[in-house]
């Protein structure tokens, strides 16, 4: 019995120790087992310090750097070598300054041919004279375009003389052969206006004339542009310089009329077209008449190319025939062709 019993004791101690074993080898299986779910669940975190970029340290800069006096977009991330050539962002100027000045120009031409129907509109009792004065000052505005024009290419000009000529940009020259070919179709539709110094005789002739000025002086642009380029090739020196120019002081020259007489009617100047030699001799034919004792305010301007307006006033004598003077006045300025005449008569 005693050997029984001890045999049961030993053997539940030896079940009491496997258990405890298992227990244990079950735990450190189970903190193994924790620690490869921690170890593998901070593989996935996102680590604390700064990653290191895979770009180069060109990319690396940020996109816009600015420095004390420009901002510089880095090259290559945004516009490829190609778009930067088409829409004239990186180096190619030329192109540039070209859009915008076909842009205005073409702006301008819209502008004239818009007041050539608006100034048909009859007046009303806001623009008592109507609206034919909005043709002369679309011809003023294409005069001053084309100064500006003139101008801007002097400049080109010397930018050119400073700089290197052998980046001048070749490219150009297409689109100066198709603006050349554009102009040439118009200048054949003004073609009776493409003279330097023309006489008008109404609005429109000035209108039609500043039209086929500023399509002329495009086309002369054109022209200069593409001998430039094809001297260039030649390698002539200094060609673009001569070029421009010359191009610079032919559209100043062919402008400088229209511009003077576009202005010299906006500010209502005496007509070009009446002598002032004509114009004392019947202010000293109206002052030698026996009723008249004064003339003063002799004023006369021209409303637009070919229509003349005077007003003037008359100090004459009390009882005399206010008619037949006013007859007189009227007969002698009808003869300089100014029919439009407003004449005040005071008694003295």
């Amino acid at each position: 019995m005693d050997r029984i019993g001890s045999f049961n004791h030993h053997t539940a101690t030896n079940d009491f120790q496997n258990s405890c074993n298992r227990d244990t080898e079950f735990g450190a299986n189970y903190r193994r087992f924790a620690f490869s779910r921690q170890a593998s669940s901070m593989q996935w975190q996102e680590p604390s310090h700064t990653p290191i970029s895979t770009y180069s340290d060109e990319l690396a800069k940020p996109l816009l750097s600015r420095s004390m006096s420009s901002i510089n977009i880095p090259p290559g991330r945004y516009f490829s070598s190609e778009s930067n050539f088409f829409f004239g962002v990186k180096d190619n100027s030329g192109l540039v300054s070209d859009a915008f000045h076909l842009t205005f120009g073409c702006g301008l031409l819209t502008f004239s041919l818009f007041s050539i129907a608006a100034s048909r509109s009859k007046p009303d009792h806001v623009y008592t004279y109507g609206y034919k004065r909005l043709e002369v000052l679309a011809a003023f505005t294409n005069a001053l375009f084309l100064l500006f024009l003139s101008f801007s290419l002097a400049v080109e000009a010397l930018h050119a003389y400073k700089q290197d000529e052998s980046e001048h940009k070749h490219y150009l020259i297409v689109s100066a052969v198709t603006n050349l070919m554009v102009n040439l179709i118009g200048v054949w539709f003004f073609r009776n206006y493409a003279r330097i110094n023309l006489v008008y005789r109404k609005a429109e002739d000035m209108n039609y004339h500043s039209i086929c000025l500023h399509v002329l002086a495009d086309s002369i642009r054109s022209a200069g542009l593409i001998l430039a380029s094809w001297f260039l090739s030649l390698g002539v020196q200094n060609a673009e310089v001569l070029c421009l120019g010359l191009v610079s002081v032919a559209v100043f020259m062919i402008v400088m009329p229209l511009f003077r007489a576009a202005g010299g009617v906006l500010l209502q100047m005496v007509p070009p077209s009446i002598p002032t030699s004509a114009l004392s001799k019947c202010l000293r034919q109206i002052t030698s008449l026996e009723d008249v004792l004064e003339v003063t305010q002799v004023r006369f301007w021209e409303l637009v190319p070919g229509q003349v307006v005077g007003s003037l006033s008359l100090t004459i004598k009390k009882g005399t025939d206010n008619r037949q003077t006013l007859e007189f006045v009227h007969g002698v300025y009808h003869e300089l062709g100014i029919l439009e005449l407003t004449v005040q008569m005071e008694d003295a």
